[in-house]
């Protein structure tokens, strides 16, 4: 498969394989330096121990080969990264099974090598057969035909704070009542990236699923909106170019609260893409993220309900003291728990209303 993005930024080396070029660290729409220190927390710390003659990015969850060090497990969910194993003077990073999440990584790794002066075309990726993806995908299983809701993603143990969690391949949940209703809280300990999270969302509805809500961070196109203040909420994402609309959880429920903004959504497969040439071609367009997009699809598809009500966790059109390299500030913590509060507010708003029988 040969696989193209603006820019020219992937070469294609082989049947299967292609190189990743670093973007322009200069053009991006996060400063020279924040760049930097958000990459630098997220390449494995391999990456820096020698000049690899080939590091090589495949979809492979593989968590028996070397952990990075950089992990940070005092989280409950999507704190596992891409694990590495070396192969003499090459290093093969594996990351959980998603064509745009592999292609992330590979450019996480392309363009913090070229800033720090040691990019020599060396950084390629194999983007995973689609077999591969699913059967990761298929691992989860968890019996939802009596769930009303499932709700997926982050900030989950500020809802159910003394849940106890059933662990299985890379993900745990929680059942309960809340407000009369039974509800699944899934969590996944890797990142479910872009395409994956729309397998996520298929998988769902194969084991019963009626209603998902996505509960995560986005980020603002609108230069007003300052980080970690508002919610963002939608029914309709831009994903590939074409616009993609699903039957919305929140019903406008979520849209006429305080503190809360809907506009359209963009689907980015990777925040390294995401350069002051791609913002300008954004008009019209309010929030970014990778999974929203494939997520409203994929429960479009499926004839079920899906709906997310996101933190705002960075502007990329305009530079403020909060982004996505300093996510772990006591001020941004302590404001996103405020935001935490109000979409737990807002679920528990919704699941007191009753169901329209096309539900």
């Amino acid at each position: 498969m040969t696989t193209s993005a603006p820019g020219n930024l992937l070469t294609a080396e082989r049947s299967g394989r292609h190189g990743a070029s670093p973007v322009d660290a200069y053009r991006h729409t996060m400063s020279y330096p924040n760049l930097l220190r958000y990459l630098d927390i997220k390449v494995h710390h391999l990456i820096d121990e020698r000049g690899w003659s080939r590091i090589r990015v495949i979809g492979d969850y593989d968590r028996t080969c070397v952990i990075s060090i950089k992990e940070k497990s005092d989280k409950p969910f999507n704190w596992q990264r891409p694990t590495a194993e070396p192969d003499g003077d090459e290093l093969v990073i594996k990351c959980y099974p998603g064509t745009e999440y592999v292609h992330h990584y590979a450019l996480i790794i392309a363009t913090y090598l070229s800033m720090r002066g040691r990019y020599r075309g060396q950084v390629d990726y194999e983007p995973p057969a689609e077999t591969v993806c699913q059967t990761a995908v298929d691992h989860l299983n968890i019996d939802l035909a009596e769930a009303h809701t499932v709700v997926l993603g982050w900030g989950l143990t500020h809802f159910v704070n003394d849940a106890a969690w059933t662990y299985s391949d890379g993900y745990a949940w929680h059942r309960r009542n809340v407000e009369g209703r039974q509800i699944v809280y899934l969590g996944y300990l890797h990142s479910i990236w872009g395409d994956v999270a729309g397998r996520v969302v298929a998988r769902l509805a194969c084991l019963g699923a009626r209603r998902v809500v996505y509960v995560g961070k986005v980020g603002s196109l609108d230069p007003t909106i300052a980080p970690n203040t508002q919610l963002a909420t939608g029914d309709t994402s831009i994903l590939e170019g074409r616009t993609v609309t699903w039957r919305d959880y929140f019903g406008g429920l979520a849209a006429d609260r305080a503190g809360v903004s809907s506009g359209l959504h963009v689907s980015s497969p990777s925040i390294l893409l995401e350069g002051q040439d791609w913002l300008r071609g954004q008009h019209g367009r309010s929030f970014v993220d990778p999974e929203i997009g494939h997520m409203g699809r994929a429960a479009h598809n499926a004839g079920i309900t899906f709906g997310y009500l996101h933190v705002v966790s960075n502007n990329l059109a305009r530079e403020y003291a909060d982004d996505l390299s300093n996510e772990r500030r006591t001020t941004v913590v302590r404001r996103r728990a405020q935001l935490l509060d109000r979409i737990d507010a807002t679920l528990r708003r919704r699941l007191r209303q009753p169901e329209p029988t096309n539900r």
